[in-house]
């Protein structure tokens, strides 16, 4: 058998039961496309569950808040994909009138749908002749034809999406590329691969040269920032200080506490002896506890955090534009960003 058939077995042996591929539904396949993006199966499957349950169609998710998307994303991260699949749906609720498009070329126009997610909805829905390139077919592509060029290089991109074409069954494209990202997921695992129970091996460049675990290659790219923020946790009776996230930054639109953002770990009397928090909460606030620094990695971003919980009249602080005082009760209704939440259930619970 060459490697299509071999590949076509395999995938019908071993293929989990999952709920997106007992569908050729567009909606359903692109809900489940966004949440899985940088997430693994196990983490997304109850996100995916819950928006297909409260949004069965794109025009009730068109339906939906900001708010209500964010919420319910909260705790799956990288948020300004909920941002992008509202915003789409939206676009496809107007512009096609509620009927979720099953052809790469529309796809590919909607926001927060890139090459991959277009191919991905239009071959598995429409079975349209469109070759997935996502991590676990890169990974599978550069060991079996032993390709050393960088998966996240310019010429990389180009030359992987070209194998992928080239292996891609014209026959039944869908599910071909349910294969290639399914083998890459449960066999060709990026540390652990499962090569002695490999269909392929024998034919495979990297286990012919022990280069498995040396492929695919990548470019380092990434720069890490580090990021200090001193949240204000400011509480009266059942009222609580929140502030509203802009638009231009992490976590945007979404709910945490008032911070002051520093260049570096300060002492908090230090913080509380500058004029900006003097104009905030005036000079007679009480520090009542000081937790340990938490760190938060994000994908850029390294997020330092401490809270300090202050004693003071909430009657008494200067509001800035984005904080309101809410009913501690509605916190269970705003999108937080985990940090947050999980610091605002341990200490209020």
């Amino acid at each position: 058998m060459n490697f299509t058939e071999n590949l076509l077995a395999w995938y019908s042996q071993n293929k989990r039961d999952l709920p997106w591929r007992n569908t050729t539904d567009p909606y359903i396949i692109w809900l489940s496309e966004i949440i899985l993006q940088q997430t693994r199966v196990e983490q997304g499957m109850p996100y995916f569950q819950r928006f297909a349950e409260r949004y069965p169609t794109v025009s009730a998710f068109a339906q939906a808040s900001e708010d209500e998307i964010l919420k319910l994303w909260q705790g799956l991260g990288y948020y300004s994909r909920g941002r992008n699949m509202l915003f789409t749906a939206k676009i496809i609720q107007q512009k096609f009138n509620g009927h979720f498009p099953d052809n790469y070329t529309d796809l590919i126009a909607l926001k927060g749908i890139g090459e991959y997610t277009a191919a991905a909805i239009a071959s598995f829905s429409a079975n349209q002749a469109k070759a997935v390139v996502d991590g676990n077919v890169s990974r599978v592509i550069a060991r079996y034809f032993g390709i050393i060029e960088p998966i996240n290089s310019t010429k990389g991109k180009k030359l992987f999406q070209y194998m992928a074409d080239e292996l891609l069954s014209l026959q039944s494209p869908g599910l071909h590329n349910q294969a290639m990202m399914e083998f890459g997921a449960l066999q060709c695992k990026p540390k652990t691969p499962n090569c002695s129970t490999c269909p392929v091996n024998e034919s495979c460049y990297a286990f012919a040269n022990s280069m498995v675990l040396t492929l695919p290659l990548k470019l380092k790219t990434v720069k890490v920032r580090d990021r200090f923020f001193n949240y204000f946790l400011i509480t009266d009776n059942n009222r609580i200080l929140l502030n509203k996230r802009g638009i231009d930054d992490i976590w945007a639109n979404m709910y945490d506490l008032p911070l002051i953002e520093t260049e570096t770990t300060y002492i908090p009397e230090q913080l509380f002896s500058t004029a900006e928090i003097i104009s905030m909460f005036g000079s007679s606030a009480q520090i009542i506890n000081i937790s340990a620094m938490q760190k938060h990695i994000l994908t850029h971003q390294r997020i330092h955090a401490r809270f300090i919980h202050i004693k003071l009249n909430i009657e008494e602080i200067t509001l800035q534009p984005t904080w309101f005082i809410t009913d501690i009760e509605n916190l269970k209704t705003l999108a937080l960003p985990k940090i947050i939440s999980t610091f605002l259930s341990n200490i209020l619970r």
